[in-house]
């Protein structure tokens, strides 16, 4: 396995395990703030427009043009 490849997979890994906890401490804020879901429900709607983007950018049969290229 290339070094890169490792070293991608590692900080996805670690980059997951942060939002993890992250998101285990806000829903923990929001059991013990009656109103702290007005800090959740932000949180929620930036993950959710980061995940569109992100789906779009890998289902775009635009960008498999550059796949295609000879190095």
């Amino acid at each position: 396995m290339p070094l890169d490849k490792f070293v991608l997979i590692l900080v996805i890994v670690i980059a997951a395990a942060g939002i993890t906890v992250w998101v285990a401490t806000m829903v923990a804020a929001v059991v013990q703030f009656p109103l702290g879901w007005f800090a959740v429900i932000p949180a929620m709607l930036v993950a959710y427009v980061v995940w569109r983007v992100i789906a779009d950018r890998l289902g775009s049969a635009e960008d498999d043009r550059y796949d295609r290229m000879d190095k």
